[in-house]
């Protein structure tokens, strides 16, 4: 999103701060630029016998989230597509966006890391003006507002679909959220993946998905069910072990959120294809 190159100070605007809501300001003071500019609600036409979508823009895929004993796994492949191609191997599905909390996206390239990053401002904007940190509720209650505002894209084609999920100061666990195209707010309790491989990822989660699982039994499980979904599913990226490339696999608790290098997927990763070569 681009500004107006003539930046009006913050404190000349006039607008109601009631809400300490930065995309709220925004778009009171920049509607044209939160506006479906350049799209149409055209469906695919046929030129010389192939059919041309309207608009073809990168695609993220797979992604999801588990709880275990101590907190909560996030992960993502790392495929974008664009219709039957691939558009990019190394893009990153899985973001933190506060020290407690961590968005994975699936859907539109380009909305999705847009929606990531005036998340991260938002949150931050929040903390400045009330001296004090959102609620994990008032944090995921943000986002659905700005799936709700990207509403008129999303029927156009560019969906915004995010998991959302982090550590509860107030209730002392972690919680996962999930959403719909209008921004619909969900709480799931165990677990969740969302995207073209979804409902593979969730199938593989099912079946070796267990309650208060510890943390590297957790890990494997989210491994595993990545693995099943791209080999099921065109759109998913698998590991790459030849180019280096592997999930991301995001971990959090109350001491925050880590990540895991690519060192231990890459083992991980060796043991999981072992074990699937010899049938167990």
């Amino acid at each position: 999103m681009e500004l107006p190159l003539k930046f009006t100070p913050l404190r000349c605007l006039e607008f109601n701060d009631s809400e300490s809501s930065f995309h709220q300001l925004l778009s009171n003071r920049f509607p044209s630029h939160f506006a479906s500019k350049g799209l149409t609600n055209q469906t695919p036409t046929l030129d010389g016998g192939q059919i041309v979508s309207p608009l073809l823009v990168p695609h993220g895929t797979t992604v999801l989230a588990l709880r275990f004993l101590d907190g909560v796994i996030v992960a993502g492949d790392r495929r974008a597509t664009e219709g039957y191609s691939i558009a990019e191997r190394r893009i990153e599905k899985v973001h933190a966006v506060d020290e407690t909390s961590v968005i994975a996206i699936a859907g539109a390239a380009g909305p999705c890391m847009e929606m990531v990053r005036l998340l991260r401002v938002e949150l931050e904007h929040y903390e400045k003006l009330e001296g004090l940190k959102l609620s994990m509720e008032g944090k995921a209650s943000k986002l659905a507002a700005m799936i709700k505002g990207n509403l008129p894209m999303a029927m156009q084609g560019l969906v915004v679909m995010p998991i959302f999920a982090g550590y509860d100061v107030k209730r002392q666990s972690c919680r996962i959220y999930k959403y719909d195209v209008a921004g619909g707010q969900y709480e799931e309790a165990e677990y969740y993946a969302i995207g073209s491989g979804g409902k593979d990822a969730r199938g593989s989660m099912k079946k070796i998905f267990k309650k208060d699982l510890p943390r590297e039994e957790a890990i494997t499980v989210a491994i595993e069910a990545l693995y099943d979904a791209a080999e099921a599913d065109v759109a998913t990226g698998g590991p790459d072990l030849i180019r280096g490339i592997f999930p991301t696999v995001k971990v959090i608790t109350k001491e925050g959120v880590s990540s895991l290098s690519d060192d231990e997927l890459r083992t991980r990763l060796n043991q999981l294809i072992a074990r699937s070569q010899q049938g167990g």
